[in-house]
């Protein structure tokens, strides 16, 4: 790994889903800002739904996204670290992406220090959530023994499922996510109460399509990275501060 460089955070491409811009003209716009980065890159933290649907089989993966996953692999090839957070459209994973394409996957969320700056880093699905069905929902999910029953559905059958439900969430459907209140927002609450525990100078989210910071009290910071439909928002860690920037 360099040991100079910047790091760079990014969430919420959705490849494949057929919303916003063309899913190939996303998949070429977020190969271009990789090829872009990675010069100068340290490490880069993909935080979650990158994928639109993702479900891994033993022997089998989703047809596509071969440009995207190319460069993974060149990156994490010349050494540089490449981190994998599950988000809640692309959770269903195994081995593939740290075997083949050489990336360090995340399934929870992950603490680090990072120039002597403590960093919470998740996709943030159901952090904070008090919605009981959407808990319910994720519960689901997550549950083994019903990915185990999933799987043993033929990929022709099990992906087209997960592709056609895909394409019905809530953005698909041009449905925009507003922001509801420092009080109401889940990912504010849950970084007060990991706050309370134990003291963050940043948490770095996804998941709610929308990039904003905000002061988490006198010294934690919170970024929420946005997604990939209209700004390609990200953010950069230069070594001493924390900016979310665009790319287009």
């Amino acid at each position: 790994m360099k040991k100079n460089g910047k790091i760079f955070f990014a969430s919420d491409f959705h490849l494949g889903l057929k919303a916003g811009k063309e899913p190939d003209e996303r998949e070429r716009l977020a190969v271009r800002w990789l090829n872009t980065i990675a010069p100068e890159a340290r490490e880069i933290f993909l935080l979650g739904d990158i994928f639109d649907f993702w479900w891994e089989y033993r022997l089998v993966v989703p047809r596509g996204f071969t440009r995207f996953l190319g460069t993974i692999s060149s990156i994490t090839d010349s050494g540089t670290p490449v981190h994998f957070f599950t988000g809640n459209h692309d959770m269903w994973v195994k081995d593939y992406f740290s075997t083949e394409c050489g990336m360090i996957v995340h399934t929870s969320p992950y603490t680090c220090t990072i120039d002597g700056r403590k960093f919470h880093i998740a996709h943030g699905e159901g952090l904070g959530s008090k919605n009981i069905g959407y808990r319910i929902l994720l519960w689901i999910f997550r549950n083994k023994t019903l990915q185990f029953l999933y799987s043993m559905l033929h990929p022709r059958i099990g992906i087209s499922i997960g592709l056609n439900w895909s394409q019905h969430s809530r953005f698909a459907k041009g449905i925009s996510m507003d922001f509801m209140g420092e009080d109401r927002e889940d990912l504010l609450r849950y970084s007060r109460e990991v706050m309370k525990k134990e003291n963050m100078d940043y948490f770095v989210f996804g998941h709610r399509h929308m990039p904003m910071t905000f002061n988490n009290g006198d010294n934690g910071r919170i970024v929420i990275l946005g997604d990939w439909f209209s700004l390609g928002s990200y953010a950069e860690w230069d070594g001493s501060e924390l900016c979310l920037k665009s790319f287009s």
